[in-house]
C-alpha cells in the first residue's frame, strides 16, 4: 500500500469517484490506500459536494509550507493526554467531522462539533478552536451561533471571564428526541391529506399508510431514547488496581 501525500493525479481521481457517487471506501480502493486517508482529504477540502482536486492540492501544499515555517516543538511542552497519537486523533476527528458533515451540518459546524466531543472536559474557547482547527476566528463565531441555535452547545464563562463552548452529556437525547418530534410532525401532515383528498381513495390511503409508519417510528425513537438516556451519563469504567 502505498504511503506519503496523495499525488495530484490522485487528488484527480477522488474528484471524480465523487462525481460518479462513489463510496469513500471504494475511491480508496481504486487508489489502494486506506479509506481514513481518502475521507480525511475530502473532508479538509470542502466535502464531497464541493471537493476540487486543484483547489486540494493547492491548499495541501500551503499548510505544509506554514508547518515548514513554524517554530520548533519546545520539548518542555505539555505532552499529549494519557499518551495519545496527535496525528492519530486528529484523523478521527476529522473522520467523526464527515459523519456530522452527511448528516446535514455545514463543514465548519461539523468540525467545530467534532473537536468538542474530543476533549477530555467537553469544551474549548473560541480562540482555541481556531487553532485546534487552523481556521479564523470568524468561521469559529460563525458554526458557534448555529450549534447554539439548535441547541448543540451551550456557553459558559471560566474563571478568567473567557467564553467557553461546551457539549452536554444530554445533547445527544436533545437531538433524538427533536428528531423524533420533527417526524411526528410528519404523520401529522400526512394525515391532515387523508381528509383533503377524500378518504378511501388510493391518494389518501398513501397518506394513511405514511402516518401510520411515521408514529410507529417517532415514538419507537422518544421511547429507545428515554430508556437509554442514562447511559450518556456513563463514566468510564476505571480499570481494577493490582496489588504487586
Amino acid at each position: 500500500m502505498p504511503g506519503g501525500r496523495l499525488t495530484q493525479q490522485e487528488r484527480q481521481q477522488i474528484a471524480l469517484g465523487l462525481a460518479d457517487g462513489l463510496a469513500y471506501a471504494e475511491i480508496a480502493r481504486r487508489l489502494d490506500r486506506p479509506t481514513s486517508t481518502v475521507t480525511r482529504e475530502v473532508m479538509r477540502n470542502g466535502g464531497p459536494t464541493t471537493y476540487r482536486a486543484d483547489l486540494a492540492h493547492r491548499a495541501t501544499e500551503r499548510r505544509a509550507h506554514r508547518r515548514g515555517q513554524s517554530a520548533p516543538r519546545d520539548p518542555k511542552a505539555t505532552p499529549p493526554a494519557h499518551g495519545r497519537d496527535t496525528e492519530a486523533v486528529r484523523a478521527y476527528e476529522e473522520v467523526f467531522a464527515t459523519v456530522f458533515m452527511q448528516s446535514g451540518l455545514p463543514t465548519m459546524t461539523a468540525r467545530v462539533l467534532a473537536a468538542l466531543y474530543t476533549t477530555d472536559i467537553g469544551s474549548l474557547t473560541a480562540a482555541e478552536l481556531a487553532a485546534r482547527l487552523e481556521v479564523s476566528p470568524a468561521s469559529i463565531s460563525k458554526a458557534i451561533a448555529f450549534l447554539e441555535s439548535q441547541g448543540l452547545i451551550r456557553r459558559e464563562r471560566d474563571e478568567r471571564r473567557r467564553e467557553r463552548y461546551i457539549v452536554d452529556d444530554d445533547v445527544l437525547y436533545q437531538s433524538t428526541m427533536a428528531s423524533a418530534r420533527a417526524t411526528a410532525h410528519l404523520g401529522e401532515i400526512a394525515r391532515q391529506g387523508v381528509g383533503v383528498l377524500g378518504p378511501g381513495t388510493p391518494a389518501a390511503a398513501r397518506l394513511e399508510n405514511i402516518a401510520r409508519f411515521v408514529d410507529f417510528v417517532s415514538e419507537s425513537i422518544a421511547r429507545a431514547a428515554d430508556q437509554a438516556r442514562a447511559v450518556l451519563h456513563s463514566k468510564p469504567e476505571t480499570p481494577p488496581t493490582t496489588t504487586p
